[in-house]
């Protein structure tokens, strides 16, 4: 029977990406790039550093300060770095070389790179989703630092360490009051009645979310201002700020680990932190926050990767920079023990309580513990409280850089070419729009807002994700050839353990997480009081937004996309297929890759050139392809558009 393919919209058409003579073999050609405009090129680092920077500061991130310490104390000390290094050499190294890899060979943001095969762009659907998510509720954690930070800048004691506040409550007490321990049970902090009573005004629930805390809305704002600021020229912008909030983190950290260990009590701390207990090996628990942290603090599957190496260079050596931020970030979460339980083994002793009583993680730990210990470091308590809640600024910062431009990239990956000059615009739209949707945030129940938002947002859609962009890569394109891919940037093909990983081990193990999530599942709450079931299921639906964009959109391409005359069957295969325009953006990367050079005039693929491909496995009479009417130059190809074309000719392959 006589059968057609209809070209998709999000792309060209769903043909195979070109291979010269039909193999994978990764040809080193060094053919000249015919008719590509240097106007059309895709924005590139201006220095390799800027990227590598870039990504250690997207990777390294606050979850490294209040997070893992906290998570090492709690599963077995050191013990807890044995299953810390499998997961990381199992699952999140394999993994953030296989994103690197993905977005520099075809130069393509988080969405459009799925020319690859056009069945799994609800992928990238959903990292730009989680991304968008993480943006907007990550700048009120910053706006929350901003305003620690304004509030340090003060000769007067700190406000967080004493009472007599008009905040303050009559069970408020500090140390100098010399409560006994049993009467002291009952009693707050001052750092927990700032955190909770002036900077929230918290209400009693999330039922009650309160009006708006002005001056942290103003913090918000200024946080907004300070991202547009820093990310609007894109990475020409953001590539050179990364030179002081990637690397000021560690000058302030190293400063703290010498202030700290030069406190009573911090030899206490520390043993607290790394004295391994290896009987918490036999406990799948610290198995499975390992592998969350790995996977969360390196930022896997959130589109930022692909986004940020797309903007490389093809022949960049993109496992070194994955080796080199990988481990520095795992480094980074270590030295954040150290500093954070050296200061918590002062303040037990200082308090006279044990590391158990003044331990937490999350916010808890550097708005309300940390701050306490920081107001005891005499002199000048201001100074080191201003050096910290800088750092965590700057932490904040390098993730919504990368986030943000991940999110501005797929938007401008999927407009026309001609609409590129007002980038400045629509990431200006985009920040205005976050900042709108971060306001119930700062109102006096945000914070209980947050936690659902930061518990939910991620976590379960993101390991069904990246378990998605294993099947995609090496079962649906196929690992034999994006290893020649990669061969093509590098010189050399993938060895045995990166196929192993990106093949097997990554994927079982990111099921063997899927499966502990839910055994280990925990509803969300806040202060040990759990969420009512409608603030639960008001987490699901995060949780479902970004990952059922992935069958939710392959039904919508197999079901609207395609010419609804042709079998099912050849619909998906031609969705699985890479588009005919896959592959590196400038003809002579192409032709090193062994693909055939983009046509100039826009003119489709010939036909002997789609059956030396073996397009279709079973004999069809036509398919349907673009018009060279409705294609733009080819210089403009490079910026790697989703054009949306709506005309079509009828190529004989007969």
């Amino acid at each position: 029977m006589d059968e057609k393919l209809q070209h998709f919209s999000e792309s060209s058409s769903g043909i195979d990406g070109i291979k010269k003579g039909g193999t994978d073999d990764s040809s080193s050609s060094s053919g000249n790039s015919s008719g590509s405009s240097d106007e059309g090129k895709r924005e590139k680092w201006s220095h390799q550093l800027d990227f590598i920077l870039s990504c250690i500061g997207f990777a390294v991130g606050l979850g490294n300060v209040w997070r893992f310490p906290y998570l090492c104390y709690e599963n077995g000390g050191g013990a807890f770095l044995v299953p810390y290094v499998i997961m990381l050499f199992v699952a999140g190294l394999p993994l953030f070389y296989l994103e690197l890899a993905f977005g520099q060979f075809a130069s393509l943001g988080a969405i459009a790179v799925w020319k690859i095969s056009p069945l799994f762009t609800g992928v990238g659907i959903g990292m730009i989703i989680i991304a968008a998510l993480v943006c907007i509720y990550y700048n009120v954690i910053i706006a929350w630092t901003i305003y620690y930070l304004i509030r340090s800048c003060t000769t007067e004691a700190l406000p967080w360490s004493t009472c007599g506040h008009e905040w303050n409550t009559d069970r408020c007490y500090n140390e100098s009051m010399n409560y006994i321990k049993e009467e002291s049970e009952n009693l707050t902090r001052p750092s927990d009645e700032f955190w909770h009573r002036q900077v929230h005004q918290l209400t009693e629930g999330i039922h009650d979310i309160g009006g708006i805390r002005l001056e942290l809305l103003g913090c918000l704002a200024l946080a907004w201002l300070i991202v547009y600021l820093c990310v609007f020229k894109g990475i020409k912008s953001s590539g050179k700020v990364v030179y002081f909030t990637a690397l000021f983190p560690y000058v302030v950290l190293i400063i703290l680990l010498g202030r700290g260990a030069s406190l009573p009590g911090a030899g206490l701390g520390v043993e607290y932190y790394i004295k391994p207990k290896f009987e918490y090996l036999l406990d799948p628990k610290p198995w499975k926050d390992a592998a969350n942290q790995i996977f969360y603090s390196l930022g896997i599957s959130f589109g930022s990767l692909t986004t940020m190496a797309s903007f490389n260079r093809f022949h960049n050596n993109c496992q070194r920079d994955a080796l080199i931020v990988s481990l520095c970030n795992c480094g980074t979460s270590i030295l954040a023990g150290f500093v954070v339980f050296s200061t918590l083994g002062f303040m037990a002793e200082d308090s006279n309580r044990k590391i158990d009583e003044v331990a937490a993680s999350g916010p808890g730990l550097v708005f309300i513990v940390y701050p306490e210990a920081l107001a005891k470091m005499e002199p000048v308590p201001q100074l080191w409280s201003v050096l910290f809640f800088l750092m965590l600024l700057t932490l904040g910062l390098d993730s919504m850089f990368a986030m943000m431009e991940t999110v501005t990239t797929a938007v401008m990956d999927a407009l026309p070419y001609q609409y590129r000059r007002w980038k400045w615009l629509i990431i200006l739209v985009a920040c205005c729009i976050g900042f709108l949707l971060g306001i119930p945030l700062v109102t006096q129940g945000g914070l209980y807002l947050l936690t659902i938002v930061n518990d939910y947002a991620g976590g379960f859609s993101l390991m069904v994700i990246s378990i998605c962009y294993c099947v995609a890569i090496c079962y649906v394109y196929g690992l034999n050839r994006f290893g020649q891919d990669i061969k093509s940037m590098l010189g050399s093909l993938p060895n045995i353990y990166w196929k192993a990983c990106w093949a097997v081990l990554s994927p079982l193990a990111l099921v063997a997480i899927v499966i502990a999530s839910f055994i280990f599942y925990a509803p969300s709450g806040y202060d040990g009081k759990v969420f009512p079931p409608w603030a639960q299921g008001l987490g699901w639906i995060l949780t479902l937004l970004s990952f059922v964009t992935i069958p939710v959109y392959a039904i919508f391409a197999v079901f609207f996309r395609a010419d609804r005359s042709f079998s099912i069957l050849d619909r998906l295969k031609v969705l699985l297929r890479p588009t005919w325009d896959w592959g590196p953006t400038l003809d002579k990367h192409r032709i090193e890759a062994g693909y055939d050079p983009l046509p100039v005039d826009g003119t489709p693929p010939s036909q002997l050139e789609l059956k030396s491909n073996g397009f279709l496995e079973s004999k069809k009479p036509s398919i349907a392809l673009i018009s060279s009417s409705s294609m733009p130059p080819q210089g403009d190809i490079d910026s790697q558009d989703l054009y949306c074309y709506d005309q079509a000719v009828q190529v004989d392959l007969d």
